[in-house]
């Protein structure tokens, strides 16, 4: 197995970039994250969701709505919306 380091500057939000290539070479875009000691761990991880290529986040409430929830009634809307874009 070959082995890639690269250094990676992490954010002023404890962010990191993962570099498109290795994303690819994963073919995931769900990772597992563990601390081994002073060794932090980063590996690809398969979702079901990533079985099924329908599969689209409709709401998400950090992006969507400040980080707040939504009534049901919302949600009902916003999955009869996106019903009839398909059809």
């Amino acid at each position: 197995m070959e082995t890639t380091q690269k250094i990676q500057r992490v954010t002023s939000k404890g962010q990191i970039t993962l570099p498109i290539a290795w994303r690819r070479r994963m073919g995931t875009n769900s990772i597992v994250v563990r601390a081994k000691g002073d060794v932090l761990e980063i590996s690809s991880l398969r979702t079901p969701d990533e079985e099924d290529e329908a599969w689209v986040t409709l709401f998400d409430a950090i992006r969507d709505n400040e980080g707040k929830g939504v009534p049901v009634e919302k949600m009902i809307s916003i999955l009869e919306k996106s019903i009839a874009v398909k059809k």
